[in-house]
């Protein structure tokens, strides 16, 4: 179980150091663009394969984003992507604004409640 919660701590830092080579110049631009998309995707909570489907809903977490993250590891050159790497894994360490979460959670609940007074009948427009 230990070895698990390593290697998704692993793909977690990954991902983060492609988001960041992905805007390093030192980066190519072919794996700049698969890096941003990799990085972009992993982090969207709208998936390929939806997780609801049975069996196949969590393909593209399980199989698909790790082989893409080892793909677009390879393309960064392996010094940027060592750096990032570091960068990354120093950013974990810091501590969670909790300020900032609430903040995002407060701008979700104002948009729904500006979306539901929007739409309910009769409010005076």
């Amino acid at each position: 179980m230990m070895r698990l919660k390593d290697w998704a701590r692993a793909i977690k830092r990954d991902v983060h150091a492609l988001w960041l080579a992905a805007r390093d110049p030192r980066t190519p631009w072919y794996a700049k663009a698969f890096a941003f998309a990799i990085a972009a995707y992993a982090l969207s909570p709208i998936d390929l394969i939806p997780d609801f489907i049975p069996v196949i809903g969590y393909l593209d977490e399980v199989i698909l984003l790790p082989l893409a993250i080892l793909l677009a590891i390879r393309l960064v050159p392996a010094e940027t992507m060592a750096e990032h790497r570091a960068t990354a894994a120093a950013a974990a360490e810091q501590p969670v604004s909790r300020g900032g979460a609430i903040f995002i959670v407060a701008l979700w609940v104002l948009a729904a409640a500006s979306v539901t007074w929007w739409f309910m009948p009769g409010a005076a427009r």
